[in-house]
C-alpha cells in the first residue's frame, strides 16, 4: 500500500458501489490539488450492487464497471476492501485521518410487508434471493426450496421483481454461461417452479418495471406472460392520469399488458401472471410452511394533487403459493457512529450534508451520497448526478473552511497496527483476472467464490504469486 502525503486533501468514502465511484470521479474532476480519495468496503470486492445485485443475464448493465476501472486509475485513488467501518475502523478513526467523510454504503436490508405469517418458511426477501444467485457472501447460505415449489407469489412489480421472476422462470441453460453462483445454478436445475404470480398494489399504469424487463420475460421461449382482461383494464382515473402525466414507458407497459390480455392464458409450460390492485394482508400455512396468501383488492383514488393512490375495497381472496418473495424495496442499515433516520431508513442529510437527525444540526465534514442519502430509487446512472450534487456541497464547504481537522498520519499505518488485512486495488485486479480465467475454464463468464474466507485465500495466493 502506498502512503498518503501530509499535504493532501484526504477524503474517505464508505462503500464502493456506483455512488462511491461517482463521488470519487466528481472529486477528481474538480481538480482539488493533492487529492487523496480512499474507498472502504466491508467485502473484499468492489462495485456494490453492480456485482451483487444486477442479474447475471444482464451483463450489459455490469459493463459500467469499465467506467469505475478508469476512475480507480486516477492518481490519489485507493481501495481498502475487507475493512468494516464500525468494527475494524470507527467513524472517529476516519475523522482523525480525513478532511471529509462520505457515506455511500447504500441500503443493505429489505422492507418488510408487516403482515401476519411473514416468519413462515418459504417467505423470503428478493434481497436474499438476488444476493444468493449473485454469490454475495451475506446470502450464500440461504436455502430456497425450488424443488418443492410449483407456484411462487412475488410481491412488488419493479425491476427487482422482474429479475427474480426471470431467474425463476428462465431455462437454467440460459443462465449457465453467465457469472451466476454455482450453488444457485445447481438449485435452479432442480426447480419445479412453473408459475410466478406478480402482485402489484396499484394498477397497470403505475407498474414500476421498465417495458424492456417485462418484454424480456415474454421473449423466453417456454414462458407466457398472462394478464386477465380485468387486470389490464384501466379505471377512468388511471386512464386520465396516464394521458396527462404518464411517461412513455408507462404507456408502453399498458399497451403491452393489454396486448397480452387479448392473447388469453397461453399454452407454454411456464407462466408469469401479472395481477394488479392486490395487496397481501396475511400469509398462512401448515407445519410452519407457507401455503396461502390472502390479498385484499384495492381501488385507486386521487390524492390532493390528483395522483392515483391505492385504497382497500373491503373484498379479498386467497391465493395458493408454495413460496413468496418480497420485492418491495431496499432499506438502509444503521452504521455505528453515523446518524440514522429510522423512519426513512437513510442517513439524515440536507443536500448531502449529514445532519445529527431530521431537522437537527449539520455534522461538519460528513456527507452522504447514493441510496443511503436519498433512499433506494433510480437506476445506476441516477447515482452519478446524486454524487455530483454531494461533491458540490463538499467543495463549497472546503472553500469556506468547513472541514474536519485530521492529523498527518496515513490510515495505512493504523490498519497495519490493528493487523487488518485490507484488500488493495492491485489485489482486486488480480482477483478479477482470476475469476475470469476460472470462469472461462468452466464455460462461463466469471467464477465468483461466495465466501469471504475463500476470496481472501485466493487474494493471498495471488499476492504471493505476484511477489514471487
Amino acid at each position: 500500500m502506498h502512503e498518503a502525503h501530509n499535504d493532501t486533501w484526504r477524503v474517505a468514502v464508505v462503500g464502493s458501489g456506483p455512488s462511491a465511484f461517482y463521488t470519487a470521479e466528481a472529486l477528481f474532476k474538480a481538480g482539488v490539488p493533492g487529492l487523496q480519495v480512499d474507498l472502504f468496503d466491508r467485502l473484499p470486492v468492489p462495485f456494490g450492487l453492480v456485482r451483487g445485485g444486477v442479474a447475471p443475464d444482464h451483463q450489459n448493465i455490469k459493463g459500467v464497471v469499465k467506467v469505475y476501472d478508469r476512475i480507480a486509475a486516477s492518481p490519489g485513488f485507493r481501495f481498502f476492501g475487507n475493512v468494516t467501518i464500525g468494527r475494524d475502523l470507527t467513524v472517529a478513526d476516519l475523522a482523525a485521518h480525513y478532511h471529509q467523510i462520505v457515506y455511500a454504503h447504500g441500503c443493505e436490508s429489505d422492507t418488510r410487508l408487516g403482515v401476519p405469517g411473514e416468519e413462515l418458511a418459504g417467505v423470503h426477501s428478493a434481497t436474499e434471493f438476488v444476493g444468493w444467485y449473485n454469490a454475495h457472501p451475506d446470502h450464500r447460505d440461504r436455502t430456497f426450496d425450488l424443488a418443492g415449489a410449483r407456484r411462487v407469489a412475488l410481491v412488488g412489480n419493479g425491476n427487482v421483481a422482474m429479475d427474480v421472476a426471470r431467474v425463476l422462470l428462465a431455462a437454467p441453460d440460459l443462465l449457465a454461461p453467465t457469472d451466476i453462483a454455482d450453488h444457485a445454478l445447481a438449485v435452479l436445475r432442480r426447480s419445479r417452479v412453473h408459475e410466478v404470480v406478480l402482485l402489484g398494489r396499484r394498477g397497470p399504469a403505475q407498474a414500476a418495471f421498465s417495458p424492456k424487463e417485462i418484454e424480456e420475460i415474454a421473449e423466453l421461449p417456454d414462458v407466457d406472460v398472462v394478464v386477465t382482461a380485468a387486470d389490464a383494464t384501466l379505471d377512468p382515473l388511471s386512464a386520465d392520469w396516464l394521458e396527462r402525466e404518464g411517461a412513455r414507458s408507462q404507456q408502453r407497459n399498458v399497451k403491452f399488458l393489454q396486448e397480452r390480455a387479448a392473447m388469453g392464458p397461453g399454452t407454454r409450460p411456464k407462466r408469469l401472471v401479472c395481477r394488479f390492485l392486490v395487496a397481501p394482508t396475511e400469509l398462512s400455512g401448515e407445519g410452519g410452511r407457507l401455503r396461502q396468501v390472502r390479498v385484499q383488492h384495492m381501488r385507486l383514488e386521487a390524492d390532493a394533487d390528483g395522483t392515483p393512490r391505492p385504497r382497500p375495497t373491503g373484498t379479498d381472496e386467497v391465493l395458493a403459493a408454495d413460496l413468496l418473495f418480497k420485492a418491495i424495496g431496499y432499506r438502509g442499515v444503521p452504521l455505528p457512529g453515523v446518524p440514522f433516520d429510522d423512519r426513512k431508513g437513510i442517513v439524515p442529510n440536507v443536500d448531502g450534508r449529514v445532519v445529527e437527525g431530521p431537522g437537527a444540526a449539520v455534522r461538519t465534514g460528513h456527507y452522504a451520497a447514493g441510496w443511503c442519502k436519498r433512499g433506494p430509487t433510480g437506476l445506476i446512472g441516477t447515482n452519478s448526478l446524486d454524487a455530483k450534487a454531494t461533491v458540490t456541497a463538499m467543495l463549497a464547504d472546503r472553500g469556506a473552511g468547513k472541514a474536519l481537522a485530521p492529523g498527518s498520519g496515513d490510515i495505512v499505518a493504523l490498519l497495519r497496527q490493528r493487523g487488518l488485512d485490507a484488500v488493495t486495488w492491485a489485489d482486486w485486479r488480480r482477483l478479477d483476472a482470476w475469476e475470469q480465467r476460472e470462469g472461462q475454464a468452466r464455460g462461463k463468464l466469471r467464477h465468483k467464490l461466495p465466501a469471504i474466507e475463500q476470496l481472501l485465500q485466493v487474494v493471498h495466493d495471488l499476492r504471493r504469486g505476484a511477489a514471487g
